[in-house]
């Protein structure tokens, strides 16, 4: 989808269809949709009261005006407008118009209470998160497209915020579908091998620093739990080292890791035929990671940045590690394996290890598809936040919500590392059955040492089973938002 901004009144606007907000308490129609009322002789109010439009967030309706589409969306309370409220109306208002054959799309910057930038934003990363579409492996493709979003602001003194706002939510949107397409990709064509060259050719396009360790020279920085999670496999692993640098001073150095695990089988402790089903999406940290990578170029935060993804499979086979097996992690640290389908933590922890003596950031994040134990707490809409770092978590939180995305923190209670004790190595890969969630968070937080680090669980909200506001069916690049709302400001 191609984005413009125009600056003329909506109603003048050349469209096949324009999309406008209506607030639930507004006593009479807004301006621009007050002129086109007028234009249609009345019309457009009438059809608003005989369909009983209320205007609640996400009501939408359509109607037809002045020889083109008018799609009206309901924007709630004005005093409740959110970034989020315009983002999910402004997917519904595209989606609606493109359902009804409109290839050129014209919307007025919705909403008010915000700045022009919020705005713009929220509209441009609304339209293109909601009208998303992964086609790759479909004979026939959709033929109802929106070839071209034409953002409306009539208002000369602010068209620079909102031209900023426009170009900020488009590299939002497109670093979250690189996200998607990575993750909606089968196992059988996006290998930890495929992955690498996805970093390196995303390094060319975009001048980031880019560094792939191949099993031997893992081997001589002593990565032996992430090796032996790849022993099972066939494909080689790969251990991927992106580095964005920013022009003059930087702020702080910031390591975001990414679980890369391009399948997950469960190894020898095998998964069910339906637990294996969706592990294609086990690399959505590292899938993440690449998106946020991806970005940072066009929005020039002024921090080093680091991104690091141990990419493997794992695969059950005669060279895979086996329950009561000791790997040592690249600090020294030994790790009995109670259960290889808990290796997500393993390839973690070397990743981390790297990160703190080869990287030397401020601060870590890793965001990984880590623990079945986070979806029963959280649900599938949440992601868990677990931090050694309150002001980090802090911070984060923030971020989230700035970016629509929910994040919820859950605590870090020692007296849990108690249960994944081992009786002949210094750590157990499995905490047991209780507070699943906390216990791989502990297990992290021993990698990551006195580094500020936060650890994000998107077990839950990586991949949806349903269509939601802003993803339909399908993997939905949960965390690269947030990250990238934390690092731009």
């Amino acid at each position: 989808m191609k984005i413009a901004i125009v600056q003329e009144r909506l109603e003048d606007v050349t469209a096949d269809a324009l999309v406008v907000g209506l607030y639930a308490d507004d006593k009479k129609l807004p301006e621009g949709l007050a002129r086109l009322d007028r234009a249609t002789g009345g019309q457009m109010k009438r059809v608003l009261v005989a369909e009983r439009f209320k205007a609640k967030a996400g009501q939408v309706t359509h109607l037809h005006a002045d020889g083109r589409r008018v799609v009206v969306v309901g924007l709630g309370p004005r005093a409740e407008i959110a970034a989020e409220t315009l983002r999910r109306a402004a997917a519904a208002g595209v989606r609606r118009a493109r359902d009804l054959g409109a290839r050129v799309v014209a919307a007025e910057v919705l909403g008010e209470r915000l700045t022009a930038r919020q705005r713009a934003q929220a509209l441009v990363e609304g339209a293109l998160l909601g009208t998303y579409a992964f086609e790759r492996y479909k004979r026939e493709k959709a033929e109802r497209v929106v070839g071209e979003l034409r953002v409306v602001e009539a208002d000369a003194r602010r068209a620079r915020d909102v031209a900023d706002g426009v170009r900020r939510g488009e590299t939002f949107a497109r670093a979250a579908a690189l996200a998607r397409d990575l993750i909606n990709t089968p196992a059988k064509d996006l290998s930890p091998t495929d992955l690498a060259r996805t970093a390196t050719e995303l390094a060319k396009d975009r001048r980031l620093g880019v560094k792939i360790l191949d099993r031997a020279e893992c081997r001589k920085l002593g990565m032996d739990a992430f090796l032996g999670v790849a022993a099972g496999s066939d494909e080689p692993p790969k251990f991927i080292h992106l580095t964005y640098v920013p022009a003059g001073r930087k702020r702080k150095r910031v390591a975001l890791i990414g679980k890369g695990v391009t399948f997950d089988s469960g190894g020898l402790d095998l998964k069910t035929a339906d637990g294996m089903l969706h592990m294609k999406d086990d690399m959505a940290g590292a899938a993440a990671v690449l998106g946020i990578m991806q970005a940072l170029p066009a929005l020039r935060p002024p921090v080093e940045v680091h991104g690091l993804i141990a990419a493997t499979e794992n695969m059950p086979s005669g060279s895979a590690i086996r329950p009561g097996d000791v790997l040592r992690a690249m600090n020294g640290t030994t790790i009995e394996i109670g259960n290889t389908d808990a290796e997500g933590r393993l390839t973690l922890a070397d990743a981390l290890c790297y990160a703190v003596s080869h990287v030397k950031p401020d601060e870590i994040v890793d965001v990984a598809t880590l623990t079945g134990a986070c979806v029963v707490a959280l649900g599938p809409l949440c992601v868990g936040l677990m931090a050694n770092d309150q002001a980090l978590a802090g911070r984060l939180l923030k971020a989230g919500e700035s970016a629509g995305e929910r994040l919820w923190q859950l605590p870090l209670v020692d007296e849990y590392r108690e249960l994944f004790k081992s009786d002949v190595a210094d750590l157990n890969n499995t905490g047991g059955r209780h507070a699943g969630a906390i216990t791989a968070g502990l297990f992290l937080k021993e990698f990551a040492g006195k580094t500020p680090w936060a650890h994000l669980d998107i077990a839950g909200p990586a991949f949806t089973e349903k269509d939601l506001p802003l993803a339909p069916k399908g993997a939905t690049g949960v965390g690269v938002r947030t990250l990238l709302a934390y690092l731009a400001e």
